[in-house]
């Protein structure tokens, strides 16, 4: 019994192994620097295929925004340059938000949602466990105030510790 479960945990463990060896990491955590700054963590669910989940803040004199959202990415090698992919996906975010203007009028908060799509570009140095992207979220607000419509410009450069 003894030598069967040591066959099994050593195939295993060969297993394991492999398929960290397919993906250049596994997970990796760090900062989203675009709008808002986040939290960034990201985990491939398959060689080619992630799930990223992130957390922000922005806010200044007249408002504060809090958001959550995930994006699923495919990911795919460029051809010519390690440890290179460029990936597509989509994703959703949902938005707490506060607005003041100074006055006592016109005050609002709200909750909207962000339905967003998601191109970029992501690297991991070879001898360092750090990783870097840099994207495009197109997104769609659904909302109230002044976050409803389209917003073309968001997107972010993420400097993530890998994990594994």
């Amino acid at each position: 019994m003894k030598k069967l479960f040591f066959l099994f945990a050593f195939l295993g463990a060969m297993f394991f192994t492999n398929a960290i060896q397919a993906q250049s990491y596994n997970s990796a955590i760090g900062l989203r620097l675009g709008y808002p700054v986040s939290v960034t963590y990201k985990k491939f669910l398959t060689e080619s295929n992630a799930l990223e989940l992130f957390a922000g803040y922005r806010g200044n004199t007249f408002y504060n925004w809090f958001s959550v959202g995930a994006a699923y990415q495919i990911h795919k090698p460029i051809n010519g340059v390690e440890n290179l992919q460029w990936y597509f996906g989509g994703g959703a975010t949902a938005l707490f938000y506060s607005y003041d203007d100074g006055f006592d009028f016109g005050d609002s908060g709200s909750v909207g949602i962000g339905i967003f799509g998601n191109l970029g570009l992501d690297y991991k140095f070879p001898d360092t466990p750090i990783n870097l992207s840099a994207d495009w979220m197109p997104t769609f607000f659904v909302g109230s105030g002044y976050l409803t419509g389209f917003g073309g410009g968001y997107g972010a450069l993420s400097v993530r510790y890998t994990l594994n």
